[in-house]
């Protein structure tokens, strides 16, 4: 009977990480950055299982998202007059990064999964 390599837990992890994890964060630093340069390069698998089943990881990073999520979003705002900024390339990063949307759209289905049908009735 083989035995497979034993899981990584948070003992595992360098010493420092979580320190280091929000350091990397309010700089505005990815989940890929602090998984490659803070955690020791774990595999995505392996920070998937450590984010469902450690705490303080899961708590670690959601703080660390928010700082990401405040450095990007205070870059922008701080730089609105800044002819130099690009705020295309700002824009197209808060929308894949942070799931910002050009639009919102609702589906409404009744309790048999089906389309509703709907008529608006203009009254003039």
């Amino acid at each position: 009977m083989t035995t497979g390599r034993p899981k990584i837990t948070l003992d595992d992890l360098p010493e420092n990480w979580k320190a280091q994890a929000l350091t990397y964060y309010t700089a505005g630093a990815s989940d890929v950055e602090i998984r490659t340069q803070c955690l020791g390069c774990i595999a995505f698998e392996t920070w998937e299982r450590l984010l469902n089943e450690e705490p303080e990881f899961f708590e670690t990073i959601k703080k660390g998202r928010e700082l990401s999520r405040a450095w990007w979003e205070s870059n922008g705002r701080l730089n609105l007059e800044n002819k130099d900024f690009s705020s295309t390339l700002w824009y197209m990063n808060m929308k894949n990064r942070f799931g910002w949307a050009d639009k919102q759209q609702t589906e409404l289905t009744g309790a048999n999964g089906k389309d509703l049908n709907w008529t608006i009735k203009v009254v003039e």
